[in-house]
């Protein structure tokens, strides 16, 4: 049997691995201290957090950004749009060009029900559609979990995966150059960039964003 003396001289080998063994990156909250509007310093006061829920109070608040960029990453968050209402989720956003939809590829949030957007609620907007609905109605929450990869793209929404791609593409290269987006030289390429939550003009809520880091 191993003296105590020995097993004592073990352990710091042993404590030393776990430490050498790097640790997978966490998920972060984010509050609307995380954030600023797009292509500006600060955020717009129709932008507001109570409670831990940030809303779009009225139209003219504007797109806001996080103040970090992601490369590969996953995100999940609750969103609860108002009736009628319209709104975004897009990622890889640069303020190279006037509008961040210009370079951030957009998931559709929207009310499925009353909205006027022939593009539903967790589709990637243009590009991407899906043959499920679980989104829930106005009033309600809806839980959106976007994995966001060189290898794959996947959209989930209330547990239920909706739209699947890469990003870059051949595939999806052809979809964009079907599209508006076509006119838009720099749609798509960055693969690193922003957060974005849409102003469409809409009331809309998030909460409980977290993130996390797969670079």
């Amino acid at each position: 049997p191993e003296t105590t003396e020995a097993a004592e001289a073990a352990e710091p080998a042993e404590a030393s691995k776990t430490a050498e063994k790097p640790a997978e990156s966490e998920w972060k909250t984010l509050s609307l201290a995380d954030f600023r509007n797009y292509q500006a310093e600060g955020v717009n006061e129709k932008w507001v957090e109570k409670d831990g829920v940030i809303t779009l109070t009225e139209k003219g608040g504007g797109d806001i950004i996080t103040k970090e960029q992601y490369g590969a990453f996953e995100i999940k968050l609750d969103f609860n749009i108002s009736e009628g209402g319209n709104s975004g989720l897009m990622y890889h956003v640069l303020e190279t060009e006037p509008k961040p939809w210009q370079t951030g590829p957009e998931m559709q949030i929207q009310d499925n029900a009353a909205g006027k957007d022939p593009q539903k609620a967790g589709w990637l907007y243009q590009l991407y559609e899906a043959e499920v609905d679980t989104t829930n109605p106005p009033g309600e929450w809806n839980t959106v979990h976007l994995v966001i990869t060189p290898e794959k793209c996947v959209h989930s929404m209330n547990g239920t995966k909706y739209v699947e791609y890469v990003k870059g593409s051949e595939e999806r290269d052809a979809k964009v150059a079907a599209s508006k987006f076509s006119k838009f030289p720099n749609f798509g390429k960055p693969t690193k960039g922003h957060i974005n939550l849409q102003d469409h003009g809409n009331v809309a809520s998030f909460r409980n964003i977290k993130i996390k880091s797969l670079d």
